[in-house]
């Protein structure tokens, strides 16, 4: 199968190397140091059972996804509606784009300027980190959720035989929801204070803060009409047990001076509880405090 990987980044990379690394032909799609490394030694993957470089393909260009079967949609929030429309002129009639993005609404804005029936949205549950120009480390967990639609049953069974656990749920918007909950309680907090979620648990407050952001995102989310899956204050719990020493992806943005995703996770949250009435001061001054560390980054450059 050949399978392109729009956005190429720690999630891409590391299910986009599983995939060549399994013998299917691959193409990531990536900003230029990335590409470059990856064109010139290949894609290093570094995990606790395997350390290897693999071959895959690399671009800057959004018609590199010519002739694939399966896209990995994996661009930030901010860049979904500007992403699929370069793509869109390139894409195969029947080549389904898998939405492996954080935030809950990524699919369905990605579906206003991609035929709706090619797209999937999907729960990403992974550890990884970009360790250096294609270089990706992954720390732990790497499981996904798809939502069904006419190709989704092959795309799992080419992941699962990647090496990837694949479940195909009719409740993926709950799957969603309950990623986000586990993203709005610790990707901030280890964003402001730059901890790992296995320290950043052991702070005073930290665990109240944590129950605060998960209740009122659980009330939105109920008020938004949600059925959110799992138990997920037990997943919460989970977090600093099963990836203590991870990074949330937006310290990880901001170490590296980048946008986050502030706005479509705890952000999020925030809009949908001033639509339904809900309060949410915990979400908000969590956003508020990120927001400001982007801007004195900015103040910076």
């Amino acid at each position: 199968m050949k399978v392109v990987v729009m956005g190429a980044g720690a999630v891409g990379c590391y299910f986009g190397g599983l995939l060549a690394r399994a013998g299917h032909e691959v193409v990531l799609i990536g900003r230029q140091p990335h590409v470059a490394a990856i064109q010139k030694n290949g894609l290093r993957i570094e995990t606790a059972t395997f350390d290897e470089q693999v071959q895959v393909s690399a671009s800057t260009d959004a018609n590199a996804v010519q002739g694939a079967e399966l896209v990995l949609f994996c661009v930030k929030s901010p860049d979904t509606e500007a992403a699929g429309s370069q793509l869109l002129p390139w894409l195969r009639p029947d080549a389904l784009v898998l939405c492996l993005q954080n935030g809950v609404d990524n699919a369905d804005r990605l579906r206003t300027v991609v035929p709706p029936q090619q797209v999937s949205a999907a729960v990403v549950y992974v550890a990884t980190e970009m360790a250096g120009p294609g270089h990706v480390k992954h720390h732990g967990r790497g499981e996904l959720v798809i939502e069904p639609v006419a190709a989704s049953a092959e795309a799992a069974r080419v992941l699962r035989e990647s090496g990837t656990q694949v479940d195909i749920s009719d409740n993926v918007r709950g799957a969603l929801w309950a990623k986000l909950i586990l993203n709005c309680a610790y990707n901030a907090m280890s964003a402001i204070t730059h901890l790992p979620y296995g320290r950043l648990v052991q702070g005073d407050g930290v665990g109240e803060v944590i129950r605060d952001v998960v209740a009122e995102c659980l009330a939105v989310a109920q008020a938004d009409g949600a059925r959110v899956a799992g138990d997920v204050e037990a997943m919460v719990a989970r977090i600093p047990q099963t990836m203590p020493a991870q990074y949330s992806s937006t310290a990880q943005d901001l170490a590296r001076g980048k946008p986050t995703e502030i706005d479509y996770l705890n952000g999020f949250v925030v809009r949908r509880g001033e639509a339904l009435g809900i309060p949410t001061p915990a979400n908000r001054v969590l956003q508020a405090l990120v927001k400001l560390l982007e801007r004195k980054q900015r103040e910076r450059e």
